[in-house]
């Protein structure tokens, strides 16, 4: 008899989404009433955290976010997002296009997410808004790489929105993401070539149990150093840890099939650099 998981876990995703609307609905009804969502943060991360139970994902974390950071991670999956945003009041850069995702781009937009658009030379007031929410005490994740990839290697960091972690009196943390148990990582996380959102969640409803790892590693104060320094300790450090070949410093996407490269649902970084 064929296991009855994968279609509880699909059907967990699907309340989970509803839930999130109605939640979404309410904090956009109450500011249209004036109403302040303090509790916005909070919400947000018990979200991403429910979604990744719903799929049944185990998360282990090594060290913490430091608040008033640029968080730099290495990019597999738009599971990244609800993973990382799991762990804490952290916020994010997306690519434009997510605006337009159907649900999707309105509550990561009612959430806080930052767009960026392809060739809207957006990169000095980004930079400028990133700052400002780091000097809060925020943190913001980029993914300097500009795709995702397998997990087997690191692509070149593009270095523009480092500035961010140069203005403000913030700091700059790489962050080191791998799924899998050993140092083989799991093909089912990767989100790539042309992969498609509903067909990546099926294969990963009938996984028995993905297991992702954060690495929180030591934060760079940024403010004496030039940007490409910054992106270089970054990649370093990330490349360390997860063990990976840092030779490749290429700008080529690597491919699942004949697709193109994805930048799933975070960001497209190499636009602004």
């Amino acid at each position: 008899m064929p296991s009855l998981r994968p279609i509880w876990r699909l059907l967990r995703v699907v309340e989970h989404l509803l839930t999130g609307l109605v939640i979404t609905l309410g904090i956009a009804l109450g500011r249209r009433l004036g109403w302040r969502a303090c509790q916005l943060p909070a919400i947000v991360r018990w979200w991403h955290a429910r979604l990744c139970r719903a799929l049944g994902i185990q998360v282990e974390a090594l060290g913490q976010p430091t608040p008033n950071a640029l968080l730099v991670a290495n990019h597999v999956s738009w599971l990244d997002v609800p993973i990382l945003g799991s762990r804490g009041q952290i916020g994010f850069l997306s690519k434009a296009e997510v605006k337009d995702w159907p649900l999707i781009g309105w509550m990561a937009g009612v959430a806080g997410t930052l767009f960026i658009a392809r060739g809207a030379n957006q990169a000095g007031d980004l930079i400028r808004q990133i700052a400002e929410r780091i000097s809060w005490g925020g943190r913001i994740v980029v993914f300097p790489e500009g795709t995702t990839t397998d997990g087997t290697r690191l692509r070149r960091f593009h270095p523009r929105l480092f500035g961010a972690g140069q203005l403000g009196g913030g700091l700059v943390q790489p962050v080191a993401l791998r799924y899998g148990i050993d140092s083989a990582p799991d093909q089912v996380a990767p989100f790539i070539g042309d992969d498609a959102l509903v067909p990546h969640l099926i294969r990963l409803a009938r996984h028995p149990g993905l297991r992702a790892q954060i690495r929180f590693l030591p934060p760079l104060d940024g403010s004496a150093l030039s940007r490409r320094q910054i992106s270089e300790h970054c990649r370093r450090a990330i490349g360390e840890s997860l063990g990976v070949d840092l030779s490749d410093t290429s700008c080529l996407p690597v491919h699942r099939g004949s697709g193109q490269p994805s930048t799933s649902a975070a960001t497209s970084f190499s636009e602004a650099a």
